[in-house]
């Protein structure tokens, strides 16, 4: 496959608009989370999908894949699986006596981690280090990563047996949680009346590529954020501080991402400025599953009761 030569930036516009535009028409009805996953993809993230199964969350890893010409790994995490199986092991060869490192599935673009909840906890552990620093550590041996690098992970929220909920140093690594839910009627009955979705998928022609999306990249990092804008974020991560019903509030380095997704949705939104509403509207799944609550309280009413509580100056 030909690399996608970035000519200037109104054809690299064109070229993002055109690969949003053909994943909306395999995940349809999903505009707002379609968005959510391109505004995670440009802000250097990672996203987690937590929804029940059949909604569409693996189509969705899959076009992004295609739309971005990202080579694409799919993982199916479960009790049994161990780290080296995503990783790689490192295998003594007696022909030259020495230990030769064999890269697991985690060595590529987008990696696809399939319900990960099912996975023991020294499993989820072996992505910190990747998802964090873009590296893993083998033996005392550090291999970079490709770049891009990009974890969609999926969970159901709904099967508890044989699962393992993921550890707060986990869900910290998540930039998003998005959740597709049902399509609604008319939408489904596109899906019911149209082509099978793998069909759909098998036609998708890259729209992007590594180098420009790396330069998509370098651009969010210069959308404009004000100090007014910052004092609104600020305000946010100091409410979550003190909440009664919080535990443990936002981290600056949550603070970091907020502010690199919400200059992310900016760009997609086709401004050069952050607004507040661009924080409003990632504030929810951003936050939610970052707040460590007390006495049972759910992240997402509290995000949502936070976000209703701060004004805007």
């Amino acid at each position: 496959m030909s690399a996608i030569t970035p000519l200037h930036d109104e054809t690299l516009r064109t070229r993002l608009e055109a690969a949003m535009a053909q994943v909306n028409r395999v995940v349809l009805g999903k505009p707002r989370q379609v968005k959510l996953a391109f505004t995670c993809l440009l802000a250097g993230g990672h996203l987690l999908l937590e929804d029940v199964p059949g909604v569409g969350k693996t189509t969705l890893a899959h076009a992004l894949a295609s739309s971005f010409a990202l080579d694409f790994q799919r993982v199916q995490f479960t009790s049994d699986l161990l780290p080296s199986d995503i990783i790689g092991v490192s295998v003594y060869e007696r022909e030259t006596g020495q230990f030769r490192f064999h890269p697991g599935p985690i060595f590529t673009g987008l990696l696809l981690a399939d319900e990960i909840n099912r996975a023991t906890p020294k499993t989820q552990s072996a992505l910190l280090e990747s998802m964090a620093e873009g590296q893993v550590t083998v033996d005392g041996q550090t291999h970079l990563l490709p770049q891009p690098f990009f974890v969609v992970a999926t969970q159901n929220p709904l099967d508890l047996a044989g699962t393992f909920p993921l550890p707060d140093s986990q869900l910290d690594r998540f930039m998003l949680r998005v959740s597709l839910d049902y399509p609604d009627a008319s939408a489904e009955r596109a899906l019911l009346t149209g082509s099978d979705r793998r069909d759909l998928l098998a036609q998708l022609t890259p729209q992007l590529d590594a180098a420009a999306l790396a330069e998509l990249s370098r651009q969010v990092q210069t959308i404009t954020a004000s100090g007014a804008l910052l004092d609104y974020l600020q305000a946010l991560l100091a409410a979550t501080r003190r909440h009664a019903d919080v535990r443990a509030g936002l981290s600056p380095r949550a603070g970091l991402a907020l502010l690199s997704a919400a200059r992310a949705w900016a760009f997609l939104s086709g401004r050069q400025h952050v607004l507040p509403e661009d924080i409003q509207a990632l504030f929810v799944p951003l936050a939610a599953h970052r707040l460590v609550t007390t006495r049972g309280a759910s992240g997402d009413s509290l995000a949502r009761s936070l976000l209703a509580d701060v004004a805007v100056d």
